[in-house]
């Protein structure tokens, strides 16, 4: 049972098309066969079981001769969805059959036709309507599960991200620095953040302005999803990037939170070396990113693990980070690199 379950959570757009397809035909079959069966009415002669055929036919050969009225009998017999010759084949060849006065009634008629004047073919668009209403109805059909489908999906998924976190920037804050804490020689921090990540939210990207008291800005820092493992919504991530970025250094510098899984995996741990210095992601961790003229110090203050059919501790469920930045002592009054010899560029990830 659990490994149907675990198939059905990989492949949910397969599992979800196919049921579409098989619930769409069900339904057409019930409703053709059971609740509103089709009721032929007002069917051409062509279409008719060749014995009632012969004999409506015979009748209007009848009134023909009575009336003598071509153009009754003509939408009578609905000349224009016959097939090209395939009336005048019908009438000789009944005539063949019946003989007597009811094979002259029926040449009659056919030499008539031939001399009226011919009459204009039904148009594509009639031939295939029958097609094309069959066809509309199971598109809505397919729409209506599909749509079912999506409602249901959305409702499913966890519903604890804030409205801004459903924006990218997770649950974020600037932070005053504090003076009751000891931040030893280098002081408190220029700039001071807490951003949460929550599960479900996918597009998870907080990045923070590093400005002097001046407002002069110095650089930027942020949190991002850097790999995720399994399948379907939401997105389960299994590692974060910490990076730094400085507008007098040419570097982005980066480190990867990662989970206890992902961490101890030799695949994911190689996978994600080249992103950055691969760092255990537990409560209290301090991470230290340096560039030219600033250090940033991320603190991991909480962690807590997705349960699922994943392997246990290897996608977050939560995890809220600290970021504290700093001028590094001695470059207060550096003057910024000339734009000539560095370009100031943005970050990447």
């Amino acid at each position: 049972m659990n490994a149907i379950l675990q198939f059905i959570q990989k492949r949910e757009i397969l599992v979800a098309l196919i049921g579409g397809v098989v619930l769409g035909l069900l339904l057409g079959l019930a409703i053709g066969w059971w609740w509103w069966p089709v009721q032929w009415t007002n069917s051409m002669p062509g279409n008719l079981r060749s014995d009632f055929q012969s004999g409506y036919v015979l009748w209007v050969a009848d009134q023909y001769h009575a009336t003598n009225d071509l153009e009754e009998a003509c939408s009578r017999l609905g000349v224009e969805y016959w097939k090209e010759g395939q009336l005048a084949e019908t009438l000789e060849q009944l005539a063949q059959e019946q003989g007597g006065e009811e094979a002259v009634r029926l040449r009659d008629l056919a030499q008539a036709l031939e001399a009226a004047p011919a009459v204009p073919a039904a148009s594509v668009w009639e031939r295939l309507r029958p097609a094309a209403m069959v066809c509309g109805v199971a598109l809505l059909m397919v729409a209506f599960v599909g749509g079912v489908y999506l409602l249901v999906s959305r409702s499913r998924r966890p519903r604890a991200v804030s409205e801004e976190a459903g924006r990218g920037v997770g649950i974020a804050e600037e932070l005053p620095p504090s003076e009751r804490v000891s931040w030893g020689v280098e002081g408190p921090p220029l700039s001071q953040f807490v951003t949460t990540y929550t599960l479900g939210d996918d597009h998870y990207d907080p990045s923070f302005s590093i400005e002097l008291e001046s407002g002069e800005f110095m650089g930027e820092c942020g949190v991002g999803i850097s790999e995720t493992i399994g399948v379907g919504a939401p997105n389960k991530v299994a590692a974060f990037e910490v990076w730094l970025f400085d507008k007098n250094d040419i570097r982005t510098v980066t480190k990867v939170l990662m989970s206890d899984y992902a961490f101890h995996d030799e695949a994911l741990h190689t996978k994600l070396a080249p992103k950055g210095e691969p760092v255990l992601a537990a409560v209290e961790k301090n991470v230290i990113l340096e560039t030219k003229m600033l250090r940033v110090r991320a603190r991991i203050l909480e962690t807590e693990y997705g349960a699922g059919n994943l392997p246990p501790d290897s996608f977050f469920g939560r995890l809220t980070v600290e970021l504290a930045a700093w001028i590094k002592p001695g470059q207060e009054g550096t003057q910024p690199v000339a734009e000539a010899d560095v370009p100031v560029m943005p970050p990447t990830l």
